[in-house]
């Protein structure tokens, strides 16, 4: 079993820029697949960005891509998703999810259903 704990959301200007933290319990976090979605009131769960166990594959939806970056730190059990140039459409609760098994396509790391375990998610809000 594993535990995800997120951390570091919070009220932003337009423009800033915040780091999430996702800090996991267990001693086989190295060997997951990472992912953080996001989800705005009133709409779906959706994909932001993942991070493969080897930490060299990395993938991003269309509307973060080349303000967001993803990254972990498999001697802390953190995985992290810098986001910079936050815009007010970025508000959202932000969940951070593993998944157990090392096989993986794109397409499938894109799906909730993709991952094992969930945080409790932590509030982003970007004002404008």
């Amino acid at each position: 079993q594993v535990q995800l704990v997120e951390s570091g959301g919070g009220l932003v200007q337009a423009g800033g820029s915040l780091r999430l933290s996702c800090t996991a319990s267990g001693r086989t976090f190295s060997s997951y697949t990472l992912g953080w979605f996001r989800q705005a009131p009133g709409t779906e769960r959706e994909f932001v960005a993942a991070i493969d166990w080897t930490a060299t594959v990395t993938y991003y939806a269309d509307s973060v891509k080349g303000r967001f970056t993803i990254s972990r730190d498999n001697a802390k059990n953190t995985a992290y998703l810098q986001m910079n140039s936050l815009k007010p459409e970025d508000t959202a609760v932000f969940y951070c999810a593993a998944r157990r098994n090392r096989m993986y396509s794109a397409p499938v790391l894109r799906r909730l259903d993709a991952y094992d375990y969930w945080g409790q998610g932590a509030q982003v809000t970007v004002s404008s």
